[in-house]
């Protein structure tokens, strides 16, 4: 009686009064009818639909019910001989779903549609129960009960994809849209319309169920739908970048070749990864879903595009590149220090370079971790590649990025640097030494303190950061979680220029790599292999991606040559890679190999991290995409409105995507539904920053005098982005 009492104003009707009963009974503030229904809802059993929740009893007890009915005809439409809480679930479900479709429902729900007057109602009902996050948990059990009752799956199969692409009711329809649309990227992919996946993965993303926003359930896995548009959309993305080199790629010289990898070329490698990163976790849930998209995708890759680089890039290695290695403008990686680093210490006596490198970290990651620094306050990333020395593994690459006059090979293979070794922390340490540098290792450095990290730096002027989780991984018999190491790799190398400029006062960054990968989901077979029947006399070390030796002969199979070229070395060692993306054996793992000369080993990134300060630090600071709405004096006519919205920039580094929910308001109460959208267009076609949302009025009684308000607010934090006062003047015919 006592929360009761809180509840009654003194002018409340008899009806007014019972919900505010209902209200006490259910634990609930509020006392309209739909937050009563879905409080209701909230108490039923998705397993034992017919069993009245206790609530439901007491109400009967207190007299209220027959008011509860009463209301649900008013507002719903809902009028049976028998009502009971299982009927009204299952019909404003359906009736939620069939005003989503954009046609007509399928026949056999007609009979359990509520009337044309209460479906407006039941459609803001439904959306504000999704809308709850302390109801979410409900709805998804109740729901994916009701789709099990009413054979769902049945009556949606022959359904066009665009028919129910708006439909939020069900997570069955969430299934089937994206089946759906997998189906149309298999079908279209020789001239898939990029946009139009986009559009639609990203307004499933945005929806409920597949919205990585949103808590997950036993009856929702949300993180993983979403996973499965992400796949649609890289696919998708895959597609079209191959049908747009459909010629293939003919460059007239290596220099127009490399440009043209790390122009564009790298995105192959990137949105491959990206594909199979979601692809993998969404499968770990046991769904095949993306199996047919998946052997598409691993045939673009490998049987296409890998294919056709390995013969291009081929013709040009043996038509020359490979005598001379080098690529005009482009700086060989054993000269890094001298053009890297040193002109950076001799622009003053107390400056400080930080040279990051981690093993295997390619050039596509790169330009991924480029773009994630960009959007940080203060930071200021650019990217560019250095030539690569071959062949491309980690002993002769981690040697050529440090400060030497001459670069050679021990007798046993190891790699030195002015008749020192290189193997290891403590040998590069003591090369440093010469430079008033420090080697240490990137797990060492991030688990000191703030202030131990400073002392630790103070005595130099050279700080090597030596990063190793791709390679760690990949080459250790765990060849399968490659992508999962540089997902970790980025996340890990963001962070630690972060720590360096943000509690280092660091203001020059270097970040590269001792060589790249090649890497492919799909296990090579015995084409992808040039067998060697023996090594030939004077072999050193022989890998399944390279042989290094001395006074090696010829081979049919093999690019031959010798490190004096393409490491700046000062002897006589040689050696074999294979040609192509070719492997010498299979043994320790195959998919994931190094030590060729594919661009995609060659075409080592270097990042150049600088602290922006003063004025120009301003310029970094990031911030969310603007919009506005678009029109001026609306006046709506009918109880369902299109509004439309548009951003107004494209997104960019250090402009983010904004993701805002949508309503009308009267006062602090929607009287729509609240629909999600993002604004996250990077495209310079301002057509493309357009974005419409369909608003359903709840069936009530407006007055043109009253000032409505129609309000974006971020979705994530509630700020309120953009307002706008509405004119709801509906048409007499509305009511019938």
């Amino acid at each position: 009686m006592a929360r009761l009492a809180k509840l009654i104003k003194p002018d409340d009707d008899r009806d007014a009064i019972d919900f505010a009963i209902m209200a006490v009974l259910l634990r609930t503030e509020q006392t309209d009818f739909f937050s009563i229904i879905r409080a209701l809802f909230h108490n039923l059993a998705a397993d034992d639909l017919e069993a009245a929740p206790a609530v439901w009893n007491e109400s009967e007890k207190y007299g209220v019910a027959e008011t509860f009915w009463r209301a649900a005809d008013f507002h719903f439409g809902y009028r049976e001989a028998e009502p009971s809480l299982k009927n009204l679930l299952i019909r404003t479900l359906v009736t939620d779903f069939a005003r989503g479709m954009s046609g007509e429902s399928p026949t056999a729900f007609q009979h359990l549609l509520l009337p044309k007057t209460g479906a407006a109602n039941v459609v803001v009902c439904m959306g504000q129960w999704r809308d709850s996050a302390s109801s979410q948990s409900s709805y998804d059990a109740l729901s994916s009960a009701v789709a099990d009752l009413i054979k769902l799956g049945d009556q949606i199969s022959d359904l066009e994809l665009e028919d129910v692409c708006d439909v939020r009711t069900f997570l069955l329809v969430e299934k089937y849209i994206a089946s759906r649309l997998r189906d149309r990227v298999i079908e279209t992919a020789d001239a898939i319309k990029v946009e139009t996946i986009r559009d639609i993965a990203a307004r499933r993303q945005n929806g409920y169920w597949a919205n990585r926003k949103l808590a997950s359930s036993a009856h929702a896995l949300r993180a993983a739908l979403s996973r499965v548009y992400d796949a649609l959309i890289s696919a998708a993305e895959l597609f079209d970048l191959r049908n747009r080199y459909a010629e293939g790629f003919n460059y007239q010289t290596p220099k127009a070749f490399f440009e043209a990898y790390v122009g564009e070329l790298y995105r192959f490698d990137q949105l491959y990864r990206h594909f199979c990163e979601a692809a993998d976790f969404a499968e770990a849930q046991g769904w095949d879903i993306l199996k047919a998209l998946r052997d598409k995708v691993e045939d673009c890759y490998g049987n296409w595009y890998i294919t056709n680089l390995a013969l291009k890039w081929g013709q040009h290695l043996e038509g020359g590149l490979l005598k001379h290695w080098k690529i005009p403008d482009i700086d060989p990686q054993q000269k890094f220090f001298v053009r890297h680093v040193q002109p950076k210490l001799d622009e003053s006596d107390d400056r400080r370079v930080f040279v990051i490198i981690s093993d295997a970290f390619r050039y596509e990651a790169a330009q991924e971790l480029t773009d994630h620094l960009n959007g940080r306050y203060r930071f200021t990333a650019t990217l560019q590649s250095l030539l690569g020395v071959l062949p491309s593994y980690t002993a002769l690459g981690m040697a050529s990025l440090l400060p030497h006059k001459q670069l050679a090979y021990a007798e046993n293979g190891s790699v030195l640097v002015d008749g020192q070794s290189t193997s290891g922390i403590v040998n590069r340490q003591k090369i440093l030494e010469s430079v008033k540098g420090v080697a240490v290792k990137a797990d060492d450095f991030m688990a000191m303190k703030k202030l131990e990290s400073r002392e630790f730096i103070k005595p130099y002027r050279v700080v090597y950061i030596y990063h190793n989780q791709i390679d760690q991984t990949a080459d250790t018999g765990n060849e399968e979680k490659t992508f999962n190491a540089v997902r970790t790799t980025i996340d890990e190398l963001a962070n630690l220029v972060s720590r360096i400029i943000n509690n280092l006062n660091g203001n020059y960054i270097a970040v590269t790599a001792d060589h790249g990968f090649l890497f492919q989901e799909r296990p090579p077979t015995e084409t992808d292999k040039n067998a060697i029947a023996d090594k030939p006399a004077g072999t050193v070390i022989s890998k399944k991606r390279y042989l290094i030796g001395r006074d090696l002969p010829e081979h049919d199979k093999a690019y031959h040559d010798s490190v004096a070229v393409t490491a700046g070395a000062s002897c006589s060692t040689e050696f074999w890679v294979p040609k192509g993306a070719n492997r010498f054996h299979f043994v320790g793992g195959s998919r994931f190999i190094h030590g060729g000369a594919m661009p995609q080993e060659i075409a080592v990134p270097l990042i150049k991290v600088v602290q922006v300060k003063g004025k120009s630090a301003e310029k970094t600071r990031i911030k969310h995409v603007g919009l506005s709405i678009l029109g001026s004096n609306i006046k709506i006519t009918t109880n369902r409105y299109k509004f439309k919205f548009i951003q107004t920039e494209a997104v960019s580094e250090r402009v983010k995507p904004l993701t805002v929910k949508v309503a009308i308001y009267e006062g602090t109460e929607p009287i729509t539904n609240v629909e999600t959208i993002s604004f996250d267009s990077t495209s310079p076609d301002m057509n493309e920053w357009r974005k419409e949302v369909w608003l359903m009025l709840a069936s009530r009684s407006f007055s043109k005098k009253t000032p409505y308000q129609l309000i974006l607010r971020d979705a994530e934090t509630g700020v309120e982005e953009a307002r706008m006062d509405v004119t709801i003047d509906l048409a007499f015919d509305n009511d019938f």
